[in-house]
């Protein structure tokens, strides 16, 4: 899992029954919104987020129409599972003396 995709998804879960829009999740996150769009777009696929558009008359609102998103509850479970191997893996390379994401494992 990448950790563009751990950022996205512990943002998610800080506090899980709760919606935000793509711009909330960024800075959240602290990622660009060409970054998150794909990753909760291949979470949705997956069936770990559910999202609506909101309904919102643009030209009242003036601004564009808000896509929400929060965790399916499998999605939260699946989630934590997924951060928990991450956050293992990451534990066992730093034991190693190898640093996760960097080729070679050079540090």
């Amino acid at each position: 899992m990448t950790l563009p995709t751990q950022l996205v998804l512990r943002a998610l879960l800080a506090e899980p029954a709760r919606e935000m829009y793509g711009l909330e999740i960024c800075a959240v996150a602290e990622l660009p919104s060409g970054t998150i769009h794909p990753i909760l777009a291949r979470l949705e696929g997956i069936g770990w987020l559910e999202s609506r558009w909101e309904d919102v008359d643009p030209h009242e609102a003036g601004r564009p129409r808000r896509r929400f998103y929060r965790l399916s509850r499998d999605g939260a479970a699946s989630a934590l599972t997924a951060l928990a191997r991450a956050e293992a893996a990451a534990a066992k390379l730093a034991g190693r003396g190898l640093r996760p994401g960097l080729a070679g494992g050079a540090g």
